[in-house]
């Protein structure tokens, strides 16, 4: 301190056996004022005015410390009982056992605990019975809080290690040698790097059945790729096919909005469910994943013929073309199914009146269409019912009336009386036939095919075979084209093709007078006579030479829908679906799991609730961005797949564990924090911005900070939240008797104690050194005491300030 003034140090470590008086803040404080007090006489009695601060550090025991006595351990082959593996569980409670991902597996809790400081800002104090006061205070009155997460060192490391969540899979991954020796395993990451390895494995064979047995299939298939036993493998399928009650299919809420982006099949689809299994399915080797596949398609030949519905598959609906093909066939087949067993039902018994087939629609087909590419327009729900009546038509400005008559009619005109009207569904307004101005009737129709991506191929390259004789949307609809015209003729038997043009596709029908048309029109709403004939003609398109509709309309017969051959053949299309399903290429059927899993696994781990932290959900929106860009190598038609493409899929597994590690840290800190969301943000932002720049960078420990050390402040509001982590400790986790110092938080001592004692005054009043210069009258920091310990250890540091 110069010239004027030094600094004496002295030092003291008390390391087992602290004495009871010194485990107390009355204790210290005595220590501390002897120092200075030159007096034998009882120190409590005495006042010393004292500055004090005081930090206390609170850690929450570890949350499975002790935890492995309380586990059942399932007994010996506990694996081939029955039971889903999504629900053979320990009977351990994990801290993820509401995340989604749990189904499959569970994850070590990344936060290992919390560290609690509460902090007591500079204040004085005059006696020891002050210091005792303060002691029995609780640490919920210190000035400020601070906390800050013990994270587990698998986040700085390459992989997050899991273990398996179902017992039924973690012993049979102990049986198949692809657990580690410390029981864990691995999350979705690096169950998808191994898929990806199967794929690249899978280029070397034609066919799936190739690598089934273990002498066959190509050289650089590993031996130790083994194949689960056959109970395993039932499990499995029970689980895919059986208990699948009270699912909903479809896009879920929970699903991320790109999913769409990326062809794969939905999270709770057939084949959605089979990839994610797959990933568990020994150790997802080819040879595990053709054993398996062999088996699914087998599964789902016997529901196609006892004509069982597909588990987790609509049975109706559109395709989804944005899905991966398989996906598709798994749909079409779904729809086939439930054909057939319309077909079974509408056979007619004896006494029973004959029923629409299933491939006829039962509502009228009021036709309005905008184009002959657009199809038919169908009328409004409410309109339906009554509109099915034969007898009911609507008049010229759509209101609903009685026509009299009945779906198979012989007409009254004796110049018409040999022609029978079939399959009419209704008038269609006012509009009469060109040539016997008859009513025209609107037919009953059937309802359009179904088509996956391949038959739309094959449908497009039908057209450029033919070349320019057929338009692309004549030769697309030609079949729904002539069904519609044949039943039209049936319904409306003196029709010509004029007629079924005004109907079907009334923008080619061109009048020849506006003017004269509008007042037509006015007319008829009026109930005034119609003009007649209609004045018009064909379009231009229509008209020319050579129409591939004139000849369609030629060539069709006079058939109601009822009788005519179904545009979709339920029995052909499931058996071509099943013939894909047998014949499917090992790359072709890798390639498609790759993405399904992929999405699926995405779309599990969105599923997270995690407070909508916004990092994180741009995170995750990216990684969705990212997959959808790295899987359409994917999705072409070329059925080799270059290194690059593996390579550029195995840096999208490491992506994909970074956003994984990421999300099992929101929950863990949701769970923790959901009541207070301010705490839960920002600590989460603290963690985000400390590893997410260091993750996939490569950084040596050199380069970056090994520990997060970032505290963050906690409101008074959010204290009891805060502190409430720290339960009640149980007889196992506690490792101590008896509590011994003061300031318990919920039953927990300070696993550290932090003390500093000040006494300011004049250096005159200093025995350790001379007296201070004349006329020096300034205070100076004259003694300083350091204390740190618990209950089993204290370290104590003097600093005495005085004049040379």
């Amino acid at each position: 301190m110069g010239t004027l003034f030094t600094r004496r140090f002295e030092a003291d470590r008390i390391g087992s056996q602290v004495p009871v008086k010194l485990m107390h803040l009355e204790g210290l404080y005595e220590l501390f004022v002897s120092k200075f007090a030159f007096s034998n006489e009882d120190l409590s009695t005495h006042l010393f005015e004292v500055s004090f601060k005081m930090k206390l550090t609170y850690c929450t025991l570890p949350y499975d410390e002790d935890d492995d006595d309380d586990v059942q351990e399932p007994e010996a082959g506990s694996t081939e009982s029955g039971g889903s593996p999504k629900s053979n569980h320990h009977n351990k409670s994990q801290w993820d056992d509401d995340c989604p991902w749990s189904e499959w597996y569970s994850s070590e809790d990344p936060v290992r605990g919390f560290e609690l400081i509460a902090v007591w800002s500079e204040k004085a104090f005059e006696s020891s019975l002050d210091m005792a006061e303060l002691e029995n205070a609780s640490p919920l009155e210190a000035d400020d809080w601070l906390i800050f997460p013990c994270l587990s060192e698998t986040l700085n490391t390459r992989s997050l290690f899991f273990f398996s969540k179902s017992t039924w899979y973690q012993n049979i991954a102990a049986f198949l040698g692809t657990e580690d020796s410390d029981g864990k395993r691995i999350g979705f990451a690096s169950q998808l790097r191994l898929l990806v390895d199967a794929l690249e494995m899978s280029m070397e064979a034609k066919f799936i059945e190739d690598f089934v047995s273990e002498h066959s299939g190509p050289e650089t298939l590993k031996s130790s790729a083994v194949i689960p036993p056959p109970t395993v493998l039932d499990r499995v399928l029970k689980d895919l096919f059986h208990e699948v009650e009270g699912l909903q299919l479809g896009f879920s809420d929970g699903d991320h909005k790109n999913s769409r982006t990326i062809k794969g099949a939905p999270l709770e689809s057939l084949f959605g469910q089979f990839c994610l299994h797959a990933l568990w399915f020994g150790d997802c080797n080819i040879r595990a994943i053709a054993v398996f596949w062999i088996e699914f398609v087998r599964e789902v030949r016997w529901c196609w013929e006892e004509s069982q519905p597909v588990p987790r598959m609509p049975s109706n609906c559109v395709i989804d073309l944005s899905t991966c093909l398989i996906n598709q066939k798994l749909h079409m087949l779904s729809i086939c199914i439930n054909k057939k067993r319309q077909q079974e039902q509408e056979s007619p018994k004896c006494g029973e009146q004959k029923k629409f087939p299933s491939h006829v629609k039962e509502e009228t087909q009021v036709k309005r269409c905008l184009s002959p590419r657009d199809g038919k327009t169908q009328t409004s729900s409410g309109e339906r019912e009554s509109l099915s009546r034969p007898d009911v038509v609507k008049d010229s400005v759509g209101h609903i009336s009685n026509s009299g008559h009945s779906d198979t009619v012989k007409l009254g005109d004796a110049k018409h009386s040999a022609c029978i009207r079939r399959g009419s569904a209704g008038v269609v307004g006012s509009m009469m036939l060109l040539k016997s101005q008859q009513n025209m009737h609107a037919p009953f129709t059937q309802e359009p095919p179904v088509m996956t991506e391949d038959m739309h191929e094959e449908r497009l390259q039908a057209v450029e075979a033919l070349g320019d004789s057929f338009s692309f949307s004549a030769q697309l609809e030609k079949d729904i084209l002539s069904s519609d015209m044949s039943a039209f003729k049936a319904a409306n038997p003196d029709a010509v093709f004029e007629d079924f043009i005004r109907w079907h596709s009334p923008r080619d029908w061109e009048n020849n007078d506006n003017m004269d048309s509008g007042a037509s029109h006015d007319n008829a709403i009026k109930g005034l006579t119609v003009e007649w004939p209609p004045r018009g003609k064909l379009s231009e398109r229509m008209s020319e030479f050579g129409n591939s509709w004139r000849k369609i309309w030629n060539e069709a017969p006079p058939l109601p829908a009822s009788e005519q051959k179904p545009l979709l053949d339920p029995n052909r299309e499931g058996e071509k679906v099943l013939h894909y399903l047998e014949t499917l290429r090992p790359c072709q059927l890798l390639e498609q799991m790759v993405c399904t899993a992929f999405r699926a696994a995405a779309d599990t781990l969105n599923r997270t609730t995690f407070g909508g932290l916004k990092q994180l959900t741009t995170k995750i929106g990216q990684l969705n961005l990212t997959m959808a860009a790295t899987l359409r190598c994917l999705q072409t038609s070329n059925l080799s797949i270059d290194t690059e493409d593996i390579q550029d899929l195995k840096r999208l597994c490491a992506i994909f564990e970074h956003v994984e590690k990421l999300i099992t840290l929101a929950a863990s800190f949701y769970i923790k924090f959901m009541n207070a969301p301010r705490l839960l943000e920002s600590i989460f932002n603290d963690c985000y911005n400390f590893y997410a720049p260091r993750m996939g960078t490569g950084s040596t420990a050199s380069e970056v900070k090994k520990d997060f050390e970032k505290k963050q402040k906690v409101g008074r509001r959010e204290r009891e939240i805060a502190a409430s982590m720290l339960t009640t400790p149980t007889a196992n986790q506690s490792w101590r008797k008896v509590l011994s110092m003061g300031n318990l938080l919920n039953g927990h001592e300070p696993t550290l104690r932090e003390i500093i004692f000040t006494k300011h005054g004049h250096l005159s009043e200093n025995y350790y050194g001379g007296h201070a210069p004349r006329g020096y009258q300034h205070e100076l920091e004259t003694y300083r005491m350091y204390i740190s310990g618990t209950s089993n250890y204290l370290s104590v540091a003097l600093a005495v300030a005085s004049c040379d």
